[in-house]
């Protein structure tokens, strides 16, 4: 059942009403459905089962406390890229035995912060963080479980900015891969655990998957002639979801059984994937009030009281997201408009020239599949205060993060 959807000319979110959260806690601000949360972690779990593997849940997506505990819960792990992130993920109730610390510039305070810790490994992204990995673990005394970040170099055909593969500055050159596996073991400080390879977000098609998986049991079975024995295969994330109306995600259910059959003669390794868009985007939606609407050299704009500050992904990336009402319209004259924001920036906006009815002034309207890279990527250009953000159960909502307030931008100032 989706989470978003209409009863009686209302928006709800499971069977809440969604205006009534408006009025309650004001706009704009962020609701999710935690239903939707949940059934999105067990559709990936049911299509991986039959093979070991550990779900780390991309918490760059959406790291709020109350949404990293529902994972946790549900026996997610965590994938971090900071310090900060561990903090969050630890305060959420992670098992550390199942957090894996990403990233290209881990500093000697996270590693450190790290072992401590006692994570599951490192991804390593280059000979010096390793070196630096082995310095810190021998003055902790401690061994430290790293996986070397392969990149294959091929297109997955996704957004440049989210493509990881070749030219990016992720991973290790797949030609320079065996030196590096084969440096590693001779560091007294280091296990080689595993192998990762993360190849870029948003994709929809299971051949990139298929096709990473395939290189990365080649590489993983050809360093047992160098004496390497792996134990973790990490695919990282990048499972797509639909955001346009006619767009299909990406079918789960036939990526796990590519998987089963490929890893069937490979028993001896647990997958690990890093999802967070595909677990939390859809869960979630930005709701924003329309202030005026205006006509200039021919466009026609609704301004709105959200803006880039609150989702940048529009203006970042170009990314389509559906916009809806609160309350259907009964007879809608769609027009060709712009939704822009209150930021002063053209590139403030959240659609483009998108025929759609117009709404007035006052109206609440819902941006969709906001759940992941939205409340995580806003800021307070402009000096706006960043929005709330609530949890819907049922028919319940609770507010799991205030709304910033104004003396809140000039704390530690």
């Amino acid at each position: 059942m989706e989470a978003f959807r209409y009863m009686n000319g209302k928006l709800r979110c499971e069977n809440a009403d969604i205006g009534k959260a408006a009025a309650a806690v004001g706009t704009p601000f962020y609701i999710y459905s935690r239903r939707a949360f949940a059934d999105n972690f067990r559709r990936l779990d049911k299509a991986l089962a039959g093979s070991r593997h550990i779900i780390c849940y991309a918490c760059k997506a959406n790291s709020n406390l109350s949404v990293f505990r529902l994972f946790a819960r549900l026996g997610a792990g965590a994938d971090i890229v900071s310090g900060g992130e561990l903090y969050k993920a630890l305060k959420a109730g992670v098992d550390p035995g199942k957090i894996v610390f990403a990233g290209v510039g881990k500093t000697e305070d996270e590693i450190r912060f790290a072992l401590s810790s006692r994570i599951l490994m490192f991804n390593v992204e280059s000979v010096p963080e390793l070196n630096l990995i082995n310095d810190i673990a021998g003055k902790m005394r401690r061994k430290a479980a790293v996986a070397v970040r392969v990149n294959f170099g091929f297109d997955p055909h996704t957004h440049g900015y989210i493509n990881t593969s070749r030219g990016s500055k992720f991973g290790i050159d797949m030609s320079m891969a065996r030196g590096v596996f084969a440096y590693a073991k001779v560091l007294r400080n280091i296990d080689i655990a595993g192998l990762h390879s993360h190849i870029g977000s948003q994709i929809t098609q299971t051949g990139p998957f298929v096709r990473n998986l395939r290189m990365a049991l080649s590489l993983a079975e050809s360093l047992k002639e160098l004496g390497i024995h792996l134990r973790f295969i990490n695919l990282g994330g990048g499972l797509g979801i639909a955001y346009r109306e006619k767009e299909s995600p990406v079918s789960v259910s036939s990526v796990g059984n590519i998987f089963r059959k490929l890893l069937k003669n490979s028993r001896r390794y647990t997958l690990i994937l890093e999802p967070g868009r595909f677990l939390s985007a859809n869960a979630g939606a930005l709701v924003t009030k329309v202030l005026y609407a205006k006509e200039s050299f021919g466009k026609k704009f609704v301004i709105v009281d959200a803006g880039m500050t609150d989702l940048i992904r529009p203006s970042l990336y170009g990314a389509y997201h559906r916009i809806l009402p609160l309350t259907t319209v009964r007879s809608p004259l769609a027009t060709v408009v712009s939704v822009v924001g209150p930021v002063c920036e053209t590139g403030d906006f959240f659609a483009l020239d998108r025929k759609m009815p117009v709404p007035g002034q006052g109206d609440l309207l819902a941006v969709m599949d906001a759940g992941a890279y939205g409340f995580e990527m806003s800021s307070n250009y402009n000096s706006r205060p960043r929005p709330a953000q609530v949890l819907v159960s049922g028919s319940r909502f609770s507010v799991i993060r205030k709304r910033e307030t104004r003396a809140d931008l000039v704390r530690g100032e």
